[in-house]
Order: structure tokens, then C-alpha cells, then sequence
């Protein structure tokens, strides 16, 4: 028995040693074990997976399930086209809240994360933007705007350049086009000083085919700020990873548009 105890014990030592070794060789972040947390000090966040990171954010798991299985969990609710880290922004409260150790403090924490990278990205892609072109303005807001279920209307001030001052959301909601008026807008331009226009709207269907309605408001929105002396340069309908620009259909240049 004692002879069978000392191998058993000697096999033990030698898979033990062989394990260290090849801990020793390989040096990704998987390599030791460690939780994520760790992994983050010694490699780096550049280095870590999307759901590493997350389960940073998360912290804790639950009895059977590590922060980690979690965080894998939550990636996976994501949808596509926006799978991953990415698909997160449109998870909501419910969904998040109905993975076991995802309580509503970590779901809060979890959108919260999302937000700030959305407006991160926005804010890094609004440096040094220029709106010379529709197409820049559409792959502005596209992100923005296109998965809303609703319809948001935004106006955007510019300045004698081309770029940003701001951006101004009009309405939201089950929007009326009628009930939108060219005073709430250029009140809105002149407060900013605003020296040229944009307005950017959203279709939830997907089909941004603009509706009579969006001709008749463009319209009045043209003619008043030919008045004031702040053009409308463009009126943008954002749709499902398309768009239509009155300006590149030429509408603009055939008087009214109605």
C-alpha cells in the first residue's frame, strides 16, 4: 500500500511539474488561471475578450456560475447585425435582468456601460466633423437613429465651415410633422448661431421614403430660413442602413416641394 501511495505521489509531482512548465511557456492571459480582474493587470485591457472585460464590469457571480459565465451569457443576448459588446446598447433592463446573477444594480451598471460607450464613440467621431457632404451626415447619425422605435426629429446647427456646433432633438415620439414649426426651429438656430441647417429624422419601418408630410415641413423650413438668412441645407431620412437626402434628389432645386 505504501509503495502504491509513493507513485501515486511521485506521478502527482511530475504532472505538477509539467503543468508549470507549460504555464511558464505560455504567456497569454489564459495561461494562469487567473480571473480576469488579474488578467487586466498583467496583460492589459487590449488583451482581454469582450466577455473579460464585462465580467470586470459585473463582479460577482453566483454560486455555480462565475462573473465570467455571465458576462458570456449577457454577449449572448445580443442580436444580429450587432452581436457581441456592440448589440448591447439595444439589450434592455428585462432582458438583462432575466439572466440568473444579473440583478437590476448589474443591469443598471451594464446599460450604463453602453451609453458611455455610444456617446464616446459619437463624440469621438463628431472631432473635427465636417458636414460637406450628405453621406457624412447620414453616417452620422445612422447609428443614432435607425434602430429607434419611435421617430425622432433633430435638427443640427452648423457653423460658417461646415461643422458642428450642435445637435437638437425637435420631437420624438409618434411625431406630427405639421405640429412642428419653423419659429421652435430657428429659435433653436439662433440661439446657437447657428449660420446654416441641417434637420435628420428617422423612420422606424426602415423605408425612409420621405411622406408628404415630410415635404410640406421641409418646405416651410427652407422658405423661412431663406427669410432669415440661415439656410436649410439638407433634410436627411434616416431608414434601416439607408437613407434619402432631398439634396441629392434633387428636390431642392425645384422650388417647392410639396
Amino acid at each position: 500500500m505504501e509503495i502504491g501511495r509513493t507513485e501515486k505521489t511521485r506521478e502527482e509531482k511530475v504532472l505538477k511539474t509539467q503543468q508549470e512548465k507549460e504555464t511558464k511557456k505560455d504567456k497569454s492571459p489564459r495561461a494562469a488561471g487567473e480571473l480576469p480582474y488579474e488578467r487586466f493587470l498583467r496583460f492589459g485591457p487590449e488583451n482581454l475578450t469582450e466577455a473579460e472585460l464585462l465580467a470586470i464590469i459585473i463582479r460577482t457571480g453566483t454560486r455555480k456560475r462565475s462573473a465570467l459565465e455571465l458576462a458570456e451569457e449577457v454577449l449572448q443576448l445580443a442580436r444580429y447585425p450587432k452581436e457581441g459588446l456592440l448589440g448591447l446598447y439595444d439589450v434592455t433592463l428585462d432582458q438583462l435582468q432575466r439572466v440568473h446573477g444579473i440583478g437590476e444594480v448589474k443591469a443598471v451598471k451594464l446599460k450604463c456601460l453602453a451609453e458611455l460607450s455610444m456617446r464616446m464613440s459619437v463624440a469621438k467621431a463628431r472631432e473635427g466633423l465636417n458636414f460637406s457632404t450628405s453621406g457624412q451626415v447620414a453616417a452620422y447619425f445612422m447609428e443614432k437613429l435607425r434602430h429607434r422605435d419611435t421617430e425622432c426629429v433633430v435638427l443640427v446647427c452648423l457653423d460658417a465651415k461646415g461643422q458642428m456646433i450642435c445637435e437638437k432633438k425637435l420631437s420624438e415620439g409618434s411625431v406630427n410633422m405639421s405640429l412642428i414649426s419653423p419659429r421652435e426651429v430657428f429659435l433653436a438656430a439662433l440661439e446657437s448661431r447657428a449660420v446654416n441647417i441641417l434637420l435628420v429624422h428617422n423612420h422606424p419601418s426602415g423605408d425612409p421614403t420621405p411622406s408628404k408630410a415630410d415635404r410640406e415641413l421641409t418646405d416651410n423650413v427652407r422658405e423661412a430660413g431663406d427669410h432669415m438668412g440661415i439656410p436649410l441645407l439638407d433634410h436627411i431620412v434616416i431608414g434601416d442602413n439607408r437613407y434619402i437626402s432631398f439634396k441629392e434628389a434633387a428636390w431642392f432645386s425645384e422650388g417647392s416641394l410639396q
